[in-house]
């Protein structure tokens, strides 16, 4: 497999076109779900429409049956009920002869089961919307219907109880009832309860209702006679039942016989009972949706003609987004030295990748570059020890130097050079690896600072320099490794010393901060330039190139210093005047 070809699984254009097919799949799916419940609710709100017709029907039926001894005259209301619904309305008897129907051609058979039963004395409690099933339509008063006379009768006297409830402010309501006897009822209580206004005369039974309920309190009492039974009620006008003796059997088989007698009394008053059939009308064939196998077929071409748009969609646009990716896996080739950046295309995720690529290039090349130049140094500061070493050792060995005591000194000298520069490589390698140990104890700071500046006191006076330390009172002892500190001053020292001309003046001042140890060592040398002061701390740096060895040092010492420092988990900073001298400060945590 090439090795610059990305592997058929981790392919970014293959995962983009993978998730398209699932979020194609997911979006049809859910557009097929959509279009089912929206069919359905659709249905539902047909079936019910459908229903409140045919509970429309079915009332209006149920009162003409209710109001009639038969069905000779219901063709009118059936007609008129079939162009309102554009239903076709069927009413047959219990043999399936048809009774009635609505007018028009339409001669396909009737529906299997019947829509409903239209019976006045038997209401159907589910199309009615009633708590229970068999009960009586209020409409069916049959021999309990008001002569005309009564009715004006009852209304006087009903008028009399409105006129005395209205002059006591009373709100109230007039309802008249299918045999004609008017109510009246108060907000929130129903019909008059006892109240002064009411008078007895307006809620006596007229004549009619009075030989109508003997009639019915007759029918009663047969009824619970059958049952092996004796019982006398008295009934009102709105069929509510009083026992005038109390027998012994109990009354609890008196509703029932109640609900018996009033069926056999209204039974000659109402129509007989019918079958009703509520049919759709009949739709031109093949507008219904099927599944069939052409409809199924239809289906899973559009389906797969929305798959084969968006793959070619996918491919499009993931070749367009994998290209500058493609662009930055070439750039990420060439050689270390290559300094060419890839163009930046916008601001979206992969241009900020681009810019960011970019940049580690450009560091790249800057750590090159360092590493190069810290070979040189090396290499620079390396070989002139070691050349004079092999001068003089050559010279010795050919006779032209004699090998006395001097010329070992100076040997041991250049050796003593390459060991210093040795050390200090030592000591960064160390750094830059994490092994730098410190072996921290309790040391007495002031005492430390003094022997390193005594230590350098004899390098200061051959070059006319004021060496000094200042001590706050407060400073004391810390928790550090006492060989590293002097490492750090002694390296701090000799760099300031070197830097500063003769009559000039260095100093080192120790205080606190806090909680933190604050070493200053200050100068009046030339200063550092505001650009050269950020690589001060660059290994092998040198503010004037042409320093040589002798005396601009090996180019280390405050590049050990600050990894020393931050082994110490403190820092070391610098600030300068060109002209005025130069400050470095080293704070140490915790002490």
């Amino acid at each position: 497999m090439s090795p610059h070809r990305v592997p058929l699984h981790r392919s970014l254009l293959v995962r983009l076109l993978a998730t398209s097919i699932l979020v194609a799949l997911c979006a049809v799916a859910a557009t097929a779900w959509l279009a089912v419940r929206t069919t359905s609710r659709a249905i539902q709100q047909e079936q019910g429409r459908s229903f409140a017709d045919d509970t429309r029907v079915y009332d209006d039926l149920l009162g003409y049956a209710a109001t009639h001894p038969d069905w000779s005259g219901v063709t009118t209301l059936l007609a008129e009920q079939s162009r309102r619904t554009g239903r076709r309305i069927v009413l047959t008897d219990a043999l399936g002869r048809i009774i009635a129907a609505s007018p028009g051609p339409d001669a396909r058979p009737l529906p299997e089961h019947p829509s409903a039963v239209v019976d006045a004395l038997h209401v159907d409690a589910v199309l009615r919307g009633g708590p229970g099933g068999g009960e009586i339509d209020p409409r069916a008063v049959g021999p309990y219907r008001l002569t005309a006379r009564e009715r004006r009768t009852v209304r006087s006297r009903t008028e009399q109880v409105s006129d005395c409830l209205t002059r006591e402010g009373q709100d109230h309501s007039l309802t008249v009832g299918p045999s004609g006897r008017i109510a009246v009822t108060l907000p929130g209580q129903g019909p008059l309860p006892g109240y002064r206004c009411a008078a007895d005369d307006a809620s006596a039974p007229t004549p009619t209702e009075s030989r109508a309920l003997d009639r019915l309190a007759d029918l009663v009492k047969a009824c619970v006679r059958r049952q092996g039974f004796a019982a006398e009620v008295s009934i009102d006008t709105d069929f509510a039942w009083l026992a005038k003796t109390d027998p012994p059997g109990g009354t609890k088989e008196v509703p029932a016989c109640m609900q018996d007698a009033r069926r056999e009394q209204l039974r000659p008053y109402v129509a007989s009972p019918a079958r009703l059939y509520v049919d759709s009308p009949a739709r031109p064939g093949g507008a219904t949706f099927d599944l069939s196998n052409r409809n199924i077929a239809y289906i899973a071409e559009v389906i797969g003609l929305v798959l084969v748009f968006v793959v070619l969609v996918t491919v499009l646009v993931g070749r367009r987004l994998i290209r500058p990716l493609r662009i930055l896996t070439a750039a990420a080739q060439p050689p270390l030295d290559w300094a060419e950046p890839v163009p930046v295309t916008g601001d979206d995720e992969i241009g900020r990748l681009a810019g960011a690529f970019n940049d580690l290039a450009a560091r790249r090349q800057t750590a090159e570059r360092q590493r190069k130049d810290m070979v040189n140094d090396i290499a620079h500061e390396l070989r002139t020890p070691l050349t004079t070493m092999r001068i003089w050792l050559e010279a010795a060995q050919d006779g032209l130097a004699p090998l006395d005591t001097e010329l070992l000194g100076l040997l041991n000298e250049e050796t003593v050079v390459l060991q210093h520069v040795v050390d200090d490589l030592r000591d960064l390698a160390a750094a830059d690896s994490g092994s730098l140990t410190l072996t921290s104890t309790a040391v007495a700071i002031g005492p430390v600072l003094h022997q390193v500046a005594e230590a350098q006191r004899g390098a200061a006076e051959n070059g006319g320099v004021d060496l000094s330390v200042t001590i706050d009172e407060n400073v004391g002892d810390g928790w550090l490794d006492p060989v590293r500190l002097r490492q750090i001053v002694g390296n701090l020292l000799s760099n300031a010393l070197r830097h500063t001309p003769p009559g000039g003046r260095v100093g080192v001042h120790a205080r606190m901060n806090a909680r933190d140890l604050i070493i200053e060592v200050a100068d009046t040398g030339a200063g550092i330039s505001a650009l050269d002061l950020p690589r001060v701390f660059d290994r092998f740096w040198r503010a004037d190139t042409a320093r040589g060895r002798a005396s601009g040092g090996s180019g280390l010492g405050l590049a050990i210093a600050r990894q020393l420092a931050q082994a110490h988990g403190g820092e070391l900073t610098a600030r300068s005047v060109v002209g005025l001298g130069s400050t470095f400060t080293l704070r140490l945590p915790g002490q």
